[in-house]
């Protein structure tokens, strides 16, 4: 019993000195920590963790899974989660970086910021870092760009990362689209498509047309944006072509914009001297974006689209005076084929909601194939001007609005002669007094119907001259 005693009296006091160490290291590493804190700056204290972080990392197996992001496809089209996070990540850049791409667009108040491929950006999400890192591609070949971004996280993060983080990205991207939304229109250049910001301030409401035509082109709009569901049904591309044909000077390029305006849509100006072959045609209209406008100007005057009917891609009307110029024109030329299969065949599926605008100043000599609904659905006359278009230009360059004395003149004026808004809204802009400028168009009006009734009279004489000199048979 004694025995037993001892040995218990023994153990107590074994439990206690460790008791008393235990309470002295713990004191101890309280006032280390404490003096750590207060005297060693935070800035170096995260450095030398880095440090040993990283030296002890290259002793453990890389568990790190990288994601490369292309800015194109394969296939070539635009691949929109690089567009995403070439947006979302500058939001992410602060002052610690120290390779940094900034400026300002034109007519912008506000400096933006863009990545630069010489730092990493550490992002942070839902407990989660990531890593990306941009890798520019060469700048003296436009055509074969290899610009990518490459995404780095744990291992244990992918699923995470592609079910959380990835349409995070996007979401934040398209959030940030809408709420600073600017219009961008495109010209396709050294076969690529080459931006800047769509700034025509044509709306609707300033457009000189007639009231009637604005309400067919929005129903029209707003039919086409609300039916995506009806096009899948039926079997068709969701797309929607217009021809603009008219006149110079008749608006049909301030309609384009109006339309953009309104729709929130970027414009891809397609100049069809620029294609060489189908495959680019193509490889051009797949690179446009979706919920676009592209735009084929002057489509009676492109060379390359009346090449239809030549087994090896020549013009019709082509210059035929040496062998070299042939044999430049046929690498330069695509067939209509390309174009209406793009318009209707199976290439129309590439993209969707898109507008497809062609423009011409002779529809007469446009290919009927290119014309029928399905490729051109519905076609808009951009006339001379008259007098419910006039009131709009007077309201939009004198600030006319209601009536004016004057307006019942000046619309017996157009109804006798042919003039476009552009050359009416020229006269317009040379006097600040809206009266005197009312007053100078009616006297520029009376003279172009002088000038109009002059030439018919001459165009009469000269035919009855020739009917007179004419020998009987």
């Amino acid at each position: 019993m004694r025995l037993y005693s001892k040995n218990s009296l023994s153990s107590f006091k074994s439990a206690s000195s460790w008791f008393e160490v235990y309470a002295a290291f713990s004191t101890l590493t309280i006032l280390l920590r404490t003096a750590i804190n207060d005297l060693i700056p935070h800035q170096f204290r995260s450095y030398i963790i880095l440090k040993l972080e990283g030296f002890f990392c290259k002793y453990r197996s890389n568990n790190k899974v990288s994601i490369k992001i292309n800015q194109f496809w394969d296939c070539g089209e635009r691949n929109e989660l690089f567009e995403a996070a070439l947006t979302y990540l500058p939001t992410k850049i602060t002052h610690t970086y120290k390779s940094l791409k900034v400026g300002r667009r034109q007519n912008h108040k506000h400096l933006e910021f863009a990545v630069d491929g010489g730092d990493d950006v550490v992002d942070k999400f839902e407990g989660m870092t990531l890593t990306w890192k941009l890798n520019e591609g060469s700048k003296e070949d436009s055509r074969n760009k290899k610009n990518n971004f490459v995404l780095t996280f744990n291992e244990k993060l992918r699923q995470r990362v592609l079910d959380r983080y990835i349409p995070h990205v996007i979401k934040t991207y398209e959030a940030m689209k809408n709420e600073r939304r600017i219009l961008k229109l495109y010209s396709w250049l050294n076969d690529f498509w080459n931006e800047s910001d769509l700034s025509h301030p044509s709306t609707f409401d300033s457009l000189a047309l007639s009231p009637e035509l604005k309400k067919d082109i929005i129903d029209d709009l707003d039919r086409f944006l609300r039916r995506k569901d009806l096009y899948k049904k039926v079997g068709k591309a969701w797309k929607r072509g217009y021809l603009l044909h008219g006149p110079p000077g008749t608006g049909k390029s301030s309609l384009i914009a109006a339309m953009a305006n309104y729709l929130k849509f970027d414009v891809f100006d397609l100049e069809l001297s620029s294609i060489f072959s189908n495959s680019d045609l193509m490889r051009c209209l797949k690179e446009a974006s979706n919920r676009c406008i592209i735009v084929i100007e002057d489509i009676d005057c492109n060379k390359e689209v009346h090449a239809r009917s030549k087994p090896n891609g020549t013009s019709e009307d082509q210059d035929s005076e040496s062998d070299s110029e042939g044999a430049k024109m046929k690498s330069r030329s695509f067939i209509l084929s390309g174009l209406l299969n793009y318009m209707d065949g199976l290439s129309s599926s590439g993209g969707e909601e898109r507008i497809i605008i062609f423009t011409t100043n002779h529809k007469e000599k446009i290919d009927p194939a290119l014309l029928r609904p399905g490729r051109m659905d519905m076609h808009i006359h951009m006339s001379f001007l008259k007098g419910k278009a006039f009131r709009m230009l007077a309201s939009n360059y004198l600030g006319i609005q209601g009536n004016h004395p004057l307006f019942h003149q000046i619309d017996d004026l157009l109804e006798k002669v042919d003039i476009t808004p552009a050359v009416v809204g020229e006269q317009l802009l040379r006097y600040e007094d809206a009266h005197l400028c009312l007053e100078q168009l009616v006297q520029f009006l009376k003279q172009k119907v002088n000038d109009s009734n002059s030439d018919s009279v001459e165009r009469v004489v000269f035919s009855r001259t020739i009917d007179t000199n004419t020998p009987n048979s």
